[in-house]
């Protein structure tokens, strides 16, 4: 029998200057094997949305796949896009509709509506708006340790994406589930989604 895929993870959001950058590990794990370093864990939702996934890979990306249909149907109905707090609260309402029979997922998602804006969901439904950072993962102490000591306002976005890339680092070497050969990190400003995979990980650490 085939045992679940599941990404042990670290996964980051934070607030920078007119942006929203997200970061996350690349390993995934099948039981006590390291089964993938290069999985995906950041995802487009729509042109300002994005999606951090931590837990079963199955359970997150059949929310991935229905969060891309449902931001597309809102603009053709609306003929705008759909913001990160409607994005939010209706992944909420699903989450929390199914908790007998959870998705076994961690999600962070931001976008900008006039300004950054992301929120943290639990596997139940449980909705936070964060104002500066959010981790979730098996790796969230760690990195939220190395958050607490490095984020500051207002943040430039390579300044953010160096922290983002830090603290995920210092998960990485602490943390048996997460890991992977490089970093993924999405930036989300004004003009659009710009996706990265930083592999040259020493410049951001200096």
């Amino acid at each position: 029998m085939n045992k679940e895929i599941k990404t042990g993870t670290t996964t980051i959001g934070l607030i920078a200057k007119n942006a929203v950058v997200l970061a996350a590990d690349m390993k995934a794990s099948m039981g006590h094997l390291s089964y993938d370093e290069e999985t995906q864990k950041i995802y487009k939702i729509s042109k300002k949305l994005g999606l951090t996934i931590a837990g079963s890979v199955g359970d997150a990306l059949t929310i991935v796949r229905f969060l891309r249909t449902q931001a597309k149907l809102f603009h053709i109905e609306r003929e705008v896009e759909m913001t990160p707090k409607a994005a939010a609260t209706l992944l909420s309402n699903v989450l929390n509709s199914n908790r007998f029979y959870p998705f076994m997922c961690q999600f962070i998602l931001g976008g900008l509506n006039k300004k950054p804006t992301f929120f943290d969901l639990d596997p139940s439904g449980g909705l936070l708006e964060r104002k500066k950072y959010a981790v979730t993962g098996s790796g969230t102490e760690i990195a939220l340790s190395v958050l607490d000591n490095f984020f500051k306002d207002g943040l430039e976005v390579e300044d953010a994406i160096k922290v983002a890339i830090k603290a995920i680092e210092a998960a990485k070497r602490r943390d048996n589930y997460s890991g992977g050969f490089a970093v993924r990190v999405m930036v989300i400003t004004d003009k659009g989604i710009e996706e990265k995979v930083v592999k040259d990980i020493k410049k951001y650490l200096n």
